[in-house]
């Protein structure tokens, strides 16, 4: 029994340990262009966390809004929103997406732009 919970507690603390680990920014701009749907995805709505890093995420995600995924398109409008007046380059972009085929990035185009422009 005491192996066994040793072992238990052991597998925890090496999980727990590895969830403190970012992935790194460009690792992520760089997963804007793989050829999986999730991995884009994933990045789309990682990036905006990375305020600090505006000069380099926010012109990847305006990339990201022409992506062929509807998912991807609405997670780079809704990470543009969070950068806010830093990410005014973006909003040509944005309005473009207003025109978007899908309802959902027409809709996060629009909030975002709402939330680039407040004071």
């Amino acid at each position: 029994m005491r192996m066994s919970l040793g072992v238990m507690i052991l597998l925890g603390l090496m999980t727990v340990g590895g969830c403190s680990r970012a992935i790194p920014t460009d690792d992520l701009i760089g997963d804007l262009d793989s050829q999986d749907d999730g991995d884009r995805i994933k990045a789309a709505r990682l990036l905006p966390k990375r305020t600090d890093e505006a000069s380099k995420v926010v012109p990847a995600l305006i990339r990201s809004l022409d992506d062929v995924d509807g998912d991807v398109r609405r997670s780079a409008a809704i990470g543009l929103g969070y950068f806010g007046a830093q990410a005014k380059e973006a909003i040509p972009a944005l309005e473009k997406r207003q025109k978007d085929s899908d309802a959902r990035v027409r809709e996060a185009a629009k909030m975002a732009i709402s939330r680039i422009n407040s004071p």
